[in-house]
């Protein structure tokens, strides 16, 4: 099914090009989740089921590896520089990408949340400083797992409890299964999506995200 909307927009600088996102998991949420989505009159760029799902799963996916991308920049885990800068990249790349997929599902009218994981977005207390023991914010996680790439509040909270050349390790290793599946779900809307920026996005995704497993796994193996 084919939709159209009035035409979106979606700034994709040099910058933000170079996505990082995210542990391979399951097919559970597929496009027969989707709940049914309205044609809207207007002239601009068609959408579908597909590039609806791949803009509201990569929201929660983006907010996970920002989550993680934080807890290597707060000084209780002792990351060592290489480790922080990659967190610094990842970070700078997929808050901009969090606000433009946000954006075109508003566009669409569909919703920002996936059937079922209403009220998943809220992580805070995740970049907090204080108390990395207790993972404030941890438990909205729960549930997120079963999408590629994503990882339970457990082993979360698992990472956080790390410090120095241990987290430097658990952390690149963590986020390289988080990336390979940002980068799976980004083939997947390749092939079956249609809108133009969802396309882009994709690609920029794909591009990006495998050079940084190619940086992370050189900081493994070295």
């Amino acid at each position: 099914m084919r939709f159209s909307t009035r035409p979106v927009v979606v700034a994709i600088s040099a910058g933000t090009l170079l996505l990082a996102a995210c542990s391979s998991g399951s097919d559970s949420v597929t496009s027969e989740t989707l709940p049914p989505v309205a044609e809207v009159e207007g002239e601009s760029a068609a959408f579908n089921d597909a590039d609806v799902l791949f803009a509201q799963s990569m929201i929660p996916h983006h907010r996970e590896a920002v989550a993680m991308a934080e807890m290597a920049l707060v000084p209780e885990t002792e990351a060592s520089a290489d480790v922080q800068a990659i967190a610094t990249q990842i970070q700078g790349a997929q808050d901009p990408e969090i606000e433009q997929f946000t954006n075109l599902l508003d566009s669409w009218g569909q919703p920002v949340d996936m059937p079922g994981m209403e009220g998943m977005d809220d992580t805070e207390g995740m970049d907090d400083t204080e108390g990395m023991d207790d993972m404030e914010g941890m438990d909205d996680m729960e549930g997120m797992d079963g999408m590629e790439g994503m990882m339970s509040a457990e082993d979360m909270a698992a990472l956080a409890s790390l410090t120095g050349s241990e987290f430097d390790t658990a952390w690149a290793s963590s986020m390289i299964v988080h990336h390979q599946g940002a980068v799976s779900m980004s083939q997947t809307v390749k092939a079956s999506g249609s809108n133009p920026e969802v396309l882009a996005l994709a690609d920029a995704i794909i591009v990006g995200q495998q050079a940084e497993i190619e940086q992370m796994q050189a900081l493994i193996d070295a």
